[in-house]
């Protein structure tokens, strides 16, 4: 019989591995640099991070000792949720870890639209000196953002805004208000304000509810010539009402880090669009990545071996978040 193990997802660096292997010296630690047998994932507990095959092998196998998931990213959607609650698989996320570099990635893309960036970078590639006569600018200072799951990542996002003078208002399920927001609208109240905004910002997580969220009817509401970010989840737009709201000029701007379909396919017409910004989902790449998820882990290692509960991020596994 071999012993209990923890299997993570990504190779760990030595000192990190250490710090977690003294909190749970009875556990052996697996990673994809270590050869597992079928046989040794019937004895894996933990799951540190998701790794899609040798997970998929795990919750196929009749027997196996799976009791908790701690995955690496604040979204959970790549994972079926309701066969994890029918097995009695804890999980947990990484969400607010992400907050810093996502909200500041929001920010470049606004300069990047408002203070004429994108219309000179356009420029340099073809090497031709862009007037400031033709170039669209404006100022985020005096502009009204409307952050539609206002999370961590959300109020980090408003607090940065707050500073540029830009007027900060949420939508959330629940219409609990928050700081450094004007207001937080109730998720059941929020179309009748879409209008009032120049900035729409989506960071709501992925469910059966939010889904193609921002579609015809969605756009056809908003302020004529709003900016519209997506630094959630991809599926959450329709992408080809998002392509009809930005060909009527109905959206000033998009500036997209997520889409239904990863890699972007090389004949969207988004890639041709002069009032689109694409970044290749990169806006939640965090410095110190192991570092911050080990300080993650150990707080929930802790309480897993104490008593079998998660104290860090556990999502709720109906509503998926």
């Amino acid at each position: 019989m071999t012993n209990k193990i923890i299997y993570t997802a990504i190779t760990l660096r030595p000192e990190y591995l250490d710090t977690l292997q003294a909190l749970a010296p009875n556990y052996e630690f697996r990673n994809p640099e270590t050869p597992i047998s079928t046989e040794e994932l019937a004895q894996v507990e933990m799951l540190l991070g998701w790794h899609p095959e040798i997970g998929q092998q795990i919750l196929a196998l009749e027997n196996h000792s799976l009791k908790w998931i701690q995955a690496n990213s604040a979204g959970v959607d790549y994972l079926d949720l309701a066969q994890l609650a029918e097995q009695g698989i804890l999980l947990s996320n990484m969400s607010g870890i992400h907050a810093i570099p996502i909200a500041e990635s929001v920010i470049g893309m606004l300069l990047t639209r408002y203070r004429g960036i994108q219309a000179s970078i356009l420029g340099q590639a073809k090497r031709e000196w862009v007037s400031y006569e033709t170039i669209s600018y404006d100022e985020l200072n005096g502009k009204k953002m409307l952050i539609i799951g206002p999370g961590k990542i959300g109020q980090r996002l408003a607090l940065i805004s707050q500073g540029l003078g830009v007027e900060v208002s949420g939508v959330s399920r629940s219409g609990r208000q928050l700081e450094h927001f004007k207001t937080i609208y109730k998720q059941a109240d929020a179309a009748q304000h879409f209008a009032e905004y120049d900035i729409i910002v989506n960071i709501l997580p992925l469910t059966k509810e939010t889904h193609h969220y921002y579609n015809d009817s969605f756009f056809q509401q908003i302020k004529p010539g709003a900016s519209f970010i997506n630094v959630g989840r991809g599926p959450s737009v329709d992408t080809d009402a998002l392509i009809r709201a930005l060909e009527t000029k109905q959206l000033s701007f998009a500036g997209l880090d997520v889409f239904e379909e990863e890699p972007l396919a090389a004949d969207s017409p988004l890639w041709a669009m002069e009032n689109v910004l694409i970044t290749p989902h990169i806006s939640g790449l965090v410095r110190h990545f192991q570092q911050k998820v080990t300080e993650i882990y150990r707080e929930n290692l802790t309480s897993y071996l104490t008593n079998q509960t998660l104290t860090r991020n556990p999502v709720d596994l109906t509503a998926g978040y």
